[in-house]
Formats: structure tokens, C-alpha cells, sequence
């Protein structure tokens, strides 16, 4: 009995061994480049597309830096002589035992007929030839090349004839899946927003973690497409060049799902940051003005990302409102980010900041304020203020409508001085953690209303006067896009008074306006 069991056991792990101690060799060649040829628009990204593709399969699927190579700018002939190259390699080391994954990229300019690498063109025949004749037993290509640009930057010059990408039913070895970034007829665009296209963020941010829907610590081609396809879908839908819909072509041949990364902390490897719910969350390298790294969306359901240990500075983006903060990983760590520790930035710094969605933010504001005196014994003139402030990227606008009263008042004369005045500002402002600077100009006009009360015989007079001045401001963010605020101006104000010999003529009043009050923005 026993020795029928041990040929039994022997059996097994015979029929078991070719799928259990099977040894993957994993190759890539990514290639970006943000030139064409002639009448190719320069782009941006592309080619920090390719670097954060080659970063994330080296550093969490893999992919051993001695089997893969990263084209940056370089033409279509050198990206073809490295796809013959390899496959001579995959085919050289392959043998029992050993199955070979290829994972081809590209990120640039094209056409219907030919990759524009670097002013170089690619034929795509040629390019499906290479990798259909590769003797990996699987092979993914994808391709985020596409056509014109504008404010969301789109992947070339001009829209042209359909994208065609067809490879053959027969193929050389067991597997293929194809991913591209549009249809035939659309284009792939850029995003300043994110620093890269749209396909390649989201998809690289599906390979970080967020596409990992099964929980199981790993992100397969299928899983890593899904989340792309979701989230180019939902942010290319808010462009002006409309929706961009991903395409795919799987041929798996009996071959399971294959896993392109391995998102579970390592020592020595990766750590992971997990983010709770409620926002969308954008990670970027070191601060705030380094690479954008990933992304984790409002409604994923996966809300981690696997990293390199460093410094990270994390934006959760609200519709209204950000937070951000600098986060620390650790190798083998696993950090869960705590909204409370990150710090609120609202409406209006939204605009000023560059690279968010806002570009302005406006509101209505209301306060007290309080001028200097215009004549000799008189009290300062106290009333109100009202107004309204648009924040730009470079400046901030203002209009406002003030209303004061001054007196005066000996054993000869009680006066009364009513100011009504209307004025526009412009202004920088410097943003310092929850504080806000402001410096800048203002003019105006006003409408001065004098009455007396006296023995003798004193008619009143109104007169308009016209004002130039420098603020200074301040203001402190609240939340919810409310904020207080303080305003100093001076000022100098021209109107006509009567002299004491009774002519007319016009006076320069320097003056000092303070406003202390609040606003709410939108």
C-alpha cells in the first residue's frame, strides 16, 4: 500500500511540476519619445510616460534591469533593431522548464501606417511582425500614441484615418494581449493636471495597486486594462476633445491571467500607502512639484499604492477643496494615511496654486471699515464695506462698494461728512500655510456729502473726489471656502473744497483706509 502510494505521489507531482517549478523570465522594451516628424506638435509626456512604465515593472513585476531596456527620444530604427535583439535573446534562453513574458511600450507621435519615433518612422506591420514572431510564450504590446493638443494636450499634429492595429490569429507562441489607448478614429490625450497621458497614468496607477480588485496582492494584464479603460473613460469625458475609449484584444490560448506586478509590502523592495475614502488622492515624488506618481480615484475600491521607499507629498482632491502633506515610507511598511495630518487648502489657493482644475475662484466679502480724516478735527470716517474678489492664477481682482460717516463738531459748528465710494483692486498674493499676503493697487471715486448746523448761515456742498492707492493684505482660510480677512490702504484722495478766502479748489488728502471682515468663496 505504501509503495502504491508513493507512485501515486510521484505521478502527481509529474503531472503538476511543468506549471509549479516552471521559471518565468520576464523582458520589456518601453520606448517614449515627445518628438515626430514635420508637422508632429512637440509633446510633454511621453517620454516621462515611458520612465514611470519602466519604474513600476522594475521595481514591483520583475523584471530584472538586465532584461529590459528603456528608449528615451530615440528614432524607430533603433526601437527595432532592439525588438530584433531581444527576441534573438528570449529565443537563445529559452528552453525546459522556462516560459518568457515580453512587454513592448511605446508613448509618441503616429500615424496610420508607421510610428513617428524621433522622426523616424516604424512601420506598424513591421512592429506587429516583431512582436507576433517573438518566441515568448507571452507577449503585450500596448501602444498610447495618438494625435493634436490644446489645453488637455492630444497625442500629435492633426486627426488623420483610422489607428489600425491587426495581428494575425495565428500566433508564434501561446499568448498576446494588445492594449491601446483610443479607438481608430480618436484621439490620446494629454493632461497637465496629471504629467502624463491619461492611458498611461491610470494604468500605471492600476500596476501600483489600484487595479487590484480581487485583493490577492498582485495586478494582472486584465485587472491593470480594466482600471485604465474605467478612469480614462471618466477623466477624458471632462476634456474638450471629448471621451477617449481604450481598446484590447486578449488571446490567452488556454493561459491564465497574467500578472504584470506584485503589490504586497517587501523588505528591501516596497512599502505600500493605503488611503481612506472620500477623495481621490495623487501621489507625486518627493514635493509637490515632482513627478506625479499614481493616482487612487474617489470610487476605487482598492484604495492602496505600492512604492518605492521615499518621500512622497500626497494631494487628496475634493471638488472644492485639496489636502496635502508629505508622507515617509519605509521599506516593508505600510502606511495608513490620516486625512487629519494633511493640510486643507481651499477655493481660492485652488486657482492660485497652477495645476488643479480650478483656475478661478470668486465669492462676495463684507466688512468694517475705518478712514483717517479728510479735515483737520474731524473724527475718523466709520461705516461699511462690500465687495467682491475673483482669484486668478497670477492675480487677484476685486470691486467694492464702501459707505462712511465722519463728524465735526465746536461751540460754532456741528458737521456731518457722508462718503459714498465705489473702487477695483488688483493684487498678488503669497500663500503661507493657512495665511495669505496680498500687495497691490487701487482706484476709486467717491461722492462727498458735507451738511453743517450752525448759528450763522452754512449751506452744505457735495463734491466728487477721485483716489489712487497700495494695499497690503492679509487673510486666514477658514473652511468650506470661507476666510477672514484685514485690508490696509493708502491712499491719496482728490476733491475740490472751498478755501478760506472762498474760492474753490482741489485738494490731495493722503488717507489711511483699514477693513477688517469676511468672505466666502466659491
Amino acid at each position: 500500500m505504501s509503495r502504491a502510494r508513493g507512485w501515486l505521489l510521484a505521478l502527481a507531482l509529474a503531472l503538476v511540476a511543468p506549471n509549479v517549478l516552471a521559471e518565468i523570465t520576464r523582458y520589456a522594451v518601453i520606448a517614449g519619445n515627445d518628438t515626430g516628424t514635420d508637422g508632429d506638435l512637440p509633446l510633454r509626456y511621453a517620454e516621462a510616460d515611458a520612465q514611470k512604465v519602466y519604474d513600476v515593472l522594475s521595481g514591483l513585476g520583475e523584471f530584472r534591469p538586465e532584461n529590459m531596456v528603456l528608449l528615451e527620444g530615440r528614432g524607430g530604427s533603433e526601437l527595432s533593431r532592439v525588438l530584433i535583439a531581444m527576441n534573438a535573446r528570449i529565443r537563445a534562453e529559452s528552453g525546459a522548464g522556462r516560459d518568457a513574458v515580453l512587454f513592448v511600450y511605446y508613448s509618441g507621435h503616429a500615424d496610420p501606417h508607421a510610428l513617428h519615433a524621433g522622426g523616424e518612422p516604424l512601420e506598424l506591420e513591421l512592429l506587429e511582425r516583431l512582436v507576433q514572431g517573438s518566441s515568448a510564450s507571452f507577449r503585450i504590446l500596448v501602444l498610447d500614441a495618438c494625435r493634436s493638443g490644446s489645453l488637455t494636450r492630444v497625442k500629435g499634429a492633426q486627426k488623420t484615418a483610422p489607428f489600425p492595429v491587426a495581428l494575425d490569429a495565428e500566433l508564434g507562441g501561446e499568448g498576446l494581449a494588445l492594449l491601446t489607448s483610443s479607438t481608430s478614429d480618436e484621439d490620446a490625450q494629454e493632461s497637465d493636471l496629471l504629467r502624463g497621458s491619461f492611458f498611461t497614468h491610470y494604468l500605471v496607477s492600476g500596476l501600483r495597486g489600484a487595479a487590484d480588485r480581487n485583493a490577492d496582492g498582485s495586478v494582472s494584464v486584465e485587472e491593470a486594462y480594466g482600471h485604465a479603460y474605467q478612469h480614462t473613460l471618466r477623466a477624458s469625458s471632462q476634456t474638450f476633445y471629448g471621451t477617449q475609449h481604450p481598446t484590447f484584444r486578449f488571446d490567452l490560448k488556454g493561459k491564465g491571467a497574467i500578472v504584470l506586478t506584485w503589490v504586497r509590502p517587501r523588505a528591501g523592495r516596497s512599502g505600500q500607502i493605503t488611503f481612506p475614502a472620500g477623495h481621490a488622492y495623487l501621489l507625486f515624488a518627493g514635493d509637490e512639484q515632482g513627478p506625479v506618481v499614481a493616482e487612487v480615484g474617489e470610487h476605487d475600491t482598492r484604495r492602496l499604492l505600492a512604492l518605492e521607499p521615499g518621500t512622497y507629498f500626497v494631494r487628496g482632491r475634493a471638488s472644492d477643496h485639496l489636502l496635502e502633506g508629505p508622507v515617509e515610507l519605509a521599506s516593508g511598511q505600510t502606511v495608513q494615511l490620516d486625512p487629519s495630518q494633511l493640510h486643507p487648502v481651499e477655493y481660492a489657493r485652488l486657482a492660485r496654486k497652477g495645476g488643479t482644475e480650478r483656475e478661478r475662484a470668486h465669492g462676495p466679502w463684507l466688512g468694517y471699515q475705518l478712514r483717517t480724516p479728510l479735515w483737520s478735527g474731524a473724527t475718523p470716517c466709520h461705516g461699511l464695506r462690500a465687495g467682491y474678489a475673483l482669484a486668478l492664477p497670477q492675480v487677484s481682482l476685486g470691486a467694492a462698494l464702501g459707505a462712511c460717516r465722519s463728524t465735526f463738531d465746536n461751540d460754532v459748528l456741528r458737521a456731518r461728512a457722508d462718503e459714498l465710494g465705489i473702487d477695483a483692486s488688483v493684487a498678488h498674493v503669497w500663500d503661507f500655510a493657512a495665511l495669505s499676503l496680498a500687495f497691490g493697487g487701487a482706484a476709486g471715486a467717491s461722492w462727498l456729502r458735507e451738511r453743517f448746523t450752525t448759528p450763522g448761515r452754512a449751506p452744505g456742498r457735495d463734491s466728487l473726489g477721485l483716489a489712487l492707492g497700495a494695499l497690503l493684505g492679509a487673510s486666514y482660510e477658514l473652511s468650506h471656502g470661507y476666510q477672514l480677512f484685514g485690508e490696509a490702504l493708502g491712499q491719496v484722495l482728490f476733491f475740490e473744497q472751498r478755501r478760506s478766502d472762498g474760492a474753490e479748489g482741489t485738494v490731495a488728502q493722503p488717507a489711511l483706509r483699514l477693513t477688517l471682515g469676511a468672505g466666502k468663496q466659491f
